[in-house]
């Protein structure tokens, strides 16, 4: 692909628009962002706040630690932790600079400042809105369609900033229906390595030692010390090992930073932690690595396009499989081998369900990852599913857009359900 084509800087674009750093789950960041640049604009803090949220927001937020809060869950934390101590203009690092006084401050904010926590449906799958009171006056900010997207800031009633929402549109991003399964090996094989090196570098740095303290340290199930102690040292269950363990620490309120994919850390980690520990495994070259994880990376955004940011798919899935193509492609695969990995390891957990961001999400990926190795070993050894097994369909993009379609429309209830389950009255 030659760097004048619409596609290759595009896909550069993409991958610096999805690679980005976030201290946490993603979801209880965007609502503490969000948060502190309401109570940015109200200008003092609040003595009442109030939270809108879609049902998948709170999904996301309700059973996963909060980094930077002395180990505390869920939505009004989230909020508090962003009222007290945020900096708004790190967005999705809005929380990593905490002091010790600032987590007390956040303790004593939750027990003297009432936070209510509503649920609204609007027909938007991602939706914060957090309006913040002191006396008289008030502040709104509302986020839309993706983690950093604010569509709306109010002051007593004046808008200061609104951006329509057309739907579920991600207004503001590279279009992703560029990417094809053809393109993105193409642009993996012919890159540049340093029109990618500042992003895939990054994630080799962060991801990697927040997975090495999740080996270290005892965080929620310990997924990751258990495949390594279930399995022992093999390349396989290292790569499984370390995807999980970094998902360990992340949803057990370890305050080290990930690099994200589809606004997603666990997805980050698993696209990008097997691959990395299969190129120490082979011996391969930075220039290998880097092209693997710029296959795995894309991949995993191409399939996530299709299903969207949140959606009771589990993410880990399309990271999983897209991990396995990246391990292909290290192993030597050519194109024939990557889509088959793709489509091999999507027709075997396509029916993982997302309940929300906790401790198991580790056990979700070492199976997503477990899955796309397979999917590739098969095709080394003849085997594959066909068209019509299951919602496996004749080449690996229209497969991928099954999988879309499932995710985003035919789990729409399925979703409803989980959230139902989880929290009864999401209000």
């Amino acid at each position: 692909m030659k760097k004048t084509e619409e596609k290759y800087g595009a896909y550069v674009q993409i991958l610096k628009e999805e690679l980005v750093p976030a201290m946490g789950c993603t979801e209880p960041i965007a609502l503490a962002y969000a948060a502190a640049k309401a109570r940015e604009t109200l200008g003092e803090m609040p003595d009442r706040v109030r939270v809108d949220a879609s049902g998948s927001i709170i999904k996301n937020v309700k059973s996963v630690i909060v980094p930077n809060t002395g180990h505390l869950k869920g939505i009004p934390a989230a909020a508090a932790a962003g009222i007290v101590a945020g900096r708004a203009e790190k967005e999705l690092e809005v929380i990593a600079d905490v002091t010790p006084e600032e987590v007390e401050k956040i303790k004593e904010f939750l027990d003297t400042v009432p936070v209510e926590v509503y649920h609204v449906d609007s027909g938007i799958t991602f939706e914060i809105i957090v309006t913040v009171f002191a006396r008289e006056n008030s502040a709104r900010v509302r986020i839309a369609n993706y983690h950093t997207n604010i569509v709306l800031i109010e002051k007593n009633g004046e808008v200061l900033l609104k951006n329509e929402v057309q739907g579920e549109k991600e207004e503001g991003l590279t279009d992703r229906s560029l990417l094809d399964m053809a393109g993105i090996w193409d642009f993996a094989n012919t890159v540049d390595i340093e029109d990618v090196r500042e992003v895939i570098g990054r994630q080799i740095a962060y991801n990697t030692a927040i997975s090495e303290e999740g080996l270290r340290g005892d965080y929620g199930a310990n997924i990751g010390s258990v495949l390594l102690d279930m399995d022992g040292n093999n390349i396989r269950t290292r790569a499984k090992a370390k995807a999980a363990a970094g998902s360990d620490a992340r949803m057990n309120g370890c305050e080290l930073p990930v690099i994200i994919n589809s606004g997603s850390g666990n997805q980050g980690m698993t696209c990008s932690l097997p691959v990395i520990e299969y190129a120490k495994e082979l011996n391969s070259t930075e220039e290998q690595l880097y092209r693997a994880l710029v296959l795995s990376n894309l991949v995993a955004i191409h399939q996530k396009t299709g299903i969207g940011r949140l959606s009771a798919y589990c993410g880990a899935v399309c990271a999983g499989a897209a991990a396995g193509a990246g391990i292909a492609f290290l192993c030597g695969g050519e194109y024939e081998d990557i889509t088959h990995t793709v489509v091999n390891a999507l027709a075997i957990v396509s029916g993982i369900v997302c309940d929300g961001a906790k401790a198991s999400c580790a056990a979700k990926i070492a199976s997503a990852v477990d899955a796309g190795i397979l999917g590739y070993q098969m095709y080394r050894r003849g085997q594959q599913f066909y068209a019509g097994d299951g919602i496996v369909t004749k080449g690996v993009d229209a497969t991928i857009r099954n999988v879309g379609r499932l995710g985003r429309e035919g789990m729409k209830e399925t979703n409803e359900e989980i959230i139902e389950i989880m929290v009864g009255d999401p209000c």
